[in-house]
């Protein structure tokens, strides 16, 4: 069986993260369930790893990972970009970059599951 390991990375102050890895973190939770049995009759085993981050590691945070390498370099077009996140600034005290992805001309803050989905299908159609 082949083995996909999925990471997400994010900011954890106390306990809490901001609203974008937030939403993130609930779509790659439901997408790696959904994946789970969608890919094991295809011969792929999906393991999940959550990565706490400190406020000195805020460029990794809101990182998805699939075998070690970042969604952007996975899908075609994708860059990793950066803006102001009011969410990490209340979590943080001071103003703030997180982590976004540029796609097809969008900017996404949180994650959707359609990108995940398919940097899945790209890795998996790879091997």
């Amino acid at each position: 069986m082949k083995r996909l390991e999925i990471e997400w990375k994010h900011l954890d102050k106390d306990g809490q993260t901001c609203e974008r890895c937030g939403d993130t973190g609930d779509t790659v939770r439901r997408v790696v369930k959904e994946l789970e049995s969608e890919l094991q009759s295809k011969g792929w085993e999906i393991t999940f790893q959550e990565t706490l981050l400190t406020d000195q590691e805020i460029p990794e945070s809101n990182e998805i990972r699939l075998n070690g390498v970042p969604l952007e370099e996975i899908l075609p077009q994708a860059t990793k970009s950066e803006n102001c996140c009011s969410s990490c600034e209340d979590l943080l005290g001071l103003p703030t970059l997180c982590r976004t992805i540029e796609y097809q001309g969008t900017t996404f803050e949180a994650i959707p599951p359609e990108l995940i989905r398919q940097a899945v299908y790209n890795v998996i159609n790879k091997s």
